[in-house]
């Protein structure tokens, strides 16, 4: 078990947790750019992080994505005290909010021994199973990154959204699964470029309102057992 420091950052503004996963991301491309001429007994292990957090109301664009997947104007998300950020992650657009868990792994898949779509479908699968303690079957949805829910259906929804940004196998950005969301505030876009898939929360899926921090326990649970990690504070 690869041990990685897991930190809870709360409730935190898009930018700030942003700028953090900035300088710890430059600080390891550092690290790996030192000790990669250096003799396999004297390379740096690079610990790596997990950061989970909410952020206040926002709206994020992947650099991939289509800014007209915004449906509304700077007057608009004013009056609905959201904020509009451009991202260097993948993917589309999406929402970030109050009773969402937004994850974010900075790590070196190296050291996982991962490429990149295997450590996407690793968060997927971590997803999946955390949801199934709860009584929700989710399963992938093809031709698209993220959790979903019916996807045979025509009631496809997405519970969970991913978008990373991978460089020198070091990872940022990450995930965003609804669990108490406001969903209203997804209607102010595409999410995730979709204009025919819905989107859901464990608390649209159970009926009520669930403990945040239990969610965060059976989660951080499942990552460890998908990915042979070892979070500690």
């Amino acid at each position: 078990m690869k041990k990685v420091k897991f930190e809870d950052l709360g409730l935190i503004d898009y930018k700030n947790a942003w700028d953090y996963q900035e300088s710890t991301f430059a600080d390891y491309l550092q690290i790996k750019a030192e000790s990669r001429d250096l003799p396999e007994d004297k390379q740096i292990d690079i610990e790596g992080k997990l950061l989970f957090c909410e952020h206040p109301h926002v709206y994020t664009l992947g650099k991939s994505g289509e800014q007209n997947n915004l449906l509304i104007n700077d007057e608009f998300l004013n009056k609905i005290q959201a904020t509009y950020f451009k991202t260097n992650r993948g993917g589309d657009i999406t929402y970030h909010g109050p009773g969402q868990i937004v994850g974010y792994p900075i790590i070196d898949l190296e050291r996982f021994n991962l490429q990149v779509k295997q450590y996407i479908a690793n968060l997927e699968e971590s997803i999946i199973l955390m949801l199934k303690e709860y009584g929700i079957e989710s399963e992938r949805l093809k031709g698209a990154t993220g959790v979903w829910l019916e996807t045979e259906t025509n009631k496809a929804r997405k519970i969970c959204a991913i978008g990373v940004k991978a460089s020198r196998f070091i990872t940022m950005h990450g995930f965003a699964l609804n669990v108490n969301t406001n969903l209203e505030y997804f209607n102010h876009i595409n999410p995730c470029g979709f204009i025919d898939k819905g989107v859901t929360s464990m608390q649209k899926e159970l009926g009520e309102e669930v403990d945040l921090e239990k969610v965060k326990d059976v989660l951080k649970e499942k990552i460890e057992q998908v990915f042979g990690m070892n979070l500690k504070k």
